[in-house]
């Protein structure tokens, strides 16, 4: 959430009694879903309370993480729900926030290290085609972890457009590069 945006410092913005967010920047009014849209691309902003001008953002960014999720797009399973309420009042509070953290630049910092592997692995080669696709359905996995949009449905339309030998092309390509991955991380 580091990245710059218009101006200078992050987006003030403005809840009011009745619910209402106000975006300073704009000038306008916007909703729960304008906000996730913001995070989406990277955009800082500060959610504060118009009347006491306390920072409510953690509050806000939970109610859109909720939102979320009862729209069915699901991330936090029961069982992790369960163990991060278990913690709430443990000794060990204090360090799940930057372990929790650590944990997912580590997990967008592998993303893009996969990324870029396999965009390189087949640069000019006959195979370019190929790790285009694999690269489609992997980004369609990890669209979970960044929900703006779905990717399943034009992978599986040019899947099926392509016939069943591409099928077991992707599958073959896609057990290599595992193999591949394994090697690295070893």
């Amino acid at each position: 959430m580091k990245k710059a945006a218009p101006g200078s410092g992050p987006v003030i913005i403005k809840k009011y009694a009745n619910r209402r967010l106000y975006n300073t920047e704009t000038s306008s009014y916007i909703t729960l879903e304008h906000l996730a849209a913001m995070t989406r691309e990277g955009r800082d902003f500060k959610v504060v309370d118009a009347k006491t001008d306390d920072d409510i953002t953690h509050n806000v960014l939970t109610q859109i993480i909720m939102e979320e999720e009862s729209r069915g797009q699901t991330m936090l399973p029961v069982s992790f729900l369960r163990q991060l309420i278990s913690l709430y009042g443990d000794s060990m509070q204090a360090m799940v926030p930057g372990y929790l953290e650590a944990s997912m630049d580590s997990f967008r910092h592998n993303q893009e290290q996969f990324r870029t592997a396999v965009e390189g692995a087949f640069a000019g080669s006959p195979f370019a085609e190929l790790a285009k696709r694999n690269m489609a359905m992997f980004e369609a996995a990890a669209s979970a972890f960044k929900p703006a949009g779905t990717v399943a449905a034009p992978v599986a339309s040019e899947t099926a457009a392509g016939g069943g030998d591409d099928v077991a092309a992707l599958k073959a390509e896609l057990a290599r590069l595992q193999e591949k991955i394994e090697k690295l991380a070893s």
